[in-house]
């Protein structure tokens, strides 16, 4: 597997960001939306975030993940954050770790950038994402963002 940064609006990432969001739909029962959060690709540039996609062998986008700078706000953020967006793996690849090295690699640069707290937020129809979070050290926290007010939402966090 290769691992890149990539801009958010690549035609790769929209793929797969459309892929996401038909699985968010399908598992919440949403038919109009799947996540709504507001996300710019400008998000995602350096040093203020990234955006990772991976690929197979054969050169075929199969998993995304990236981080964008929070900082104290209306929504529930803290001073120092970064919150992870997107993760994502395409159903096919599923079971052979991509998740935790997009999630590793995602830490590491945040900690870079000089991010103290890597958030995240997820939902109760998405068991192994929680699983894998809390495997990697993450644990529940206040909520926080778009969903906070969403009974489906949990959020997550873990020091950097």
């Amino acid at each position: 597997m290769d691992i890149r940064p990539t801009p958010y609006d690549h035609p790769d990432a929209v793929k797969l960001d459309t892929a996401v969001q038909l699985e968010y739909m399908e598992r919440y029962g949403d038919e109009e939306e799947g996540d709504a959060t507001p996300l710019a690709p400008s998000m995602f540039q350096p040093p203020h975030g990234l955006y990772l996609l991976a690929y197979d062998e054969q050169d075929r986008p199969v998993a995304t993940g990236g981080w964008r700078t929070q900082d104290a706000n209306p929504e529930g953020y803290s001073d120092g954050d970064a919150e992870i967006k997107r993760m994502y793996v395409i159903p096919e690849a599923r079971g052979q770790g991509l998740a935790r090295r997009i999630l590793a690699l995602l830490e590491a640069d945040a900690r870079a950038a000089g991010r103290t707290r890597m958030v995240l937020e997820t939902g109760i129809q998405q068991p192994e994402a929680i699983a894998l979070y809390a495997s990697e050290g993450y644990e529940f926290c206040a909520k926080f963002g778009y969903y906070r007010h969403h009974n489906p939402s949990r959020c997550m966090a873990k020091p950097l």
